[in-house]
């Protein structure tokens, strides 16, 4: 059975919309994801930081500082 002009038009109007729904989507998730990343990265950068300044011990790593004070809380 053939399909009128009119739904054939409508389909085509559907799948456009499909397709910049996405598009929408792609760039409002990976804006958030980058955002999300930028916060992530800034916390690691000062928890590190107040690390090293507070709780390293002479000779010793950030992150065995961090590995030294995660076995202390066990305890």
């Amino acid at each position: 059975m053939k399909k009128s002009k009119l739904v054939q038009t409508n389909e085509r109007i559907a799948e456009h919309v499909v397709q910049d729904y996405k598009k929408i989507e792609d760039g409002v998730v990976g804006g958030y994801k980058r955002v999300e990343q930028g916060a992530v990265d800034g916390f690691q950068k000062v928890s590190d930081s107040f690390v090293e300044r507070f709780f390293t011990r002479e000779g010793e790593t950030v992150e065995e500082a961090k590995a030294r004070m995660a076995g202390e809380k066990g305890r």
